[in-house]
């Protein structure tokens, strides 16, 4: 599959959660059509390992979504608590964008 990129100008979704003690600031960029192409994890201080590695997993994570897959597909691939809650803050980022009507 070809990496579909994104339009320099396009709608962008911020969201604030907290998760695991945590708070957190995440977004999706958009396609024209609606879809998300890409989407962006900040958990505050720069440079810790939980800042690094949210960002990073947001980066694999857009890098999927320009290569055609699906956010659904990802969002059911990440893992759940026993009740059925994301465990890990990207999983808990997808579910607030699909709340948000993305």
């Amino acid at each position: 599959m070809t990496r579909e990129t994104l339009p320099t100008r396009r709608q962008r979704t911020a969201v604030s959660f907290e998760h695991g003690g945590h708070a957190f600031i995440g977004g999706a960029g958009h396609y024209p059509d609606g879809r998300v192409g890409e989407v962006f994890l900040s958990s505050g201080k720069t440079g810790t390992h939980l800042q690094i590695a949210t960002s990073d997993a947001a980066i694999a994570a857009s890098l999927a979504l320009q290569h055609g897959c699906h956010i659904e597909t990802l969002r059911r691939a990440f893992l759940r608590n026993d009740d059925g809650s994301a465990a890990g803050p990207l999983g808990c980022l997808f579910d607030t964008l699909a709340g948000a009507g993305s």
